[in-house]
């Protein structure tokens, strides 16, 4: 599988596009091949950081949710585009300084989050599948531990 990743950023502290790619590189490959379209073939995924204004508006337009959230994934309906994944900067600081993680590994948790939601996994509605997988997938990479 090919991945090519778009990323973009509306706020500081984000982190470097080269990390982004290799996290979710790495944890594309660990996702079962059969919940991503077309695992011959080139996938797209964008990644947008922003503030808390910008995500609780998404949130309230999308979900009827009218509050800030951590992240937010958008599957899409065409060949070889999975979506795009919505992380709030300043969301993910507040939850990492509660965790007693940096930002950093907090932000690479929410990347792998929104991939599994990408993928077609919603913990909402699994039974725990998603959580047993995300969990697995944690410990593979080594990323920060959910609360």
């Amino acid at each position: 599988m090919l991945l090519q990743i778009e990323v973009s950023s509306k706020v500081t502290g984000s982190p470097p596009q080269r990390r982004v790619r290799a996290v979710l590189s790495r944890a594309a490959r660990l996702v079962p091949q059969s919940k991503i379209q077309n695992p011959r073939s080139k996938i797209e995924i964008s990644v947008l950081f922003c503030g808390d204004g910008a995500i609780r508006t998404l949130n309230r337009r999308y979900r009827k949710v009218n509050a800030p959230t951590d992240v937010l994934a958008f599957p899409a309906q065409s060949r070889g585009l999975l979506g795009d994944i919505v992380i709030s900067v300043p969301y993910a600081s507040r939850q990492a300084r509660r965790r007693g993680e940096s930002p950093a590994r907090e932000i690479d948790r929410l990347l792998l989050h929104g991939l599994l939601h990408l993928s077609g996994y919603d913990h909402e509605t699994d039974g725990g599948e998603m959580d047993a997988l995300e969990r697995k997938i944690r410990r593979r990479l080594r990323l920060a531990e959910a609360a």
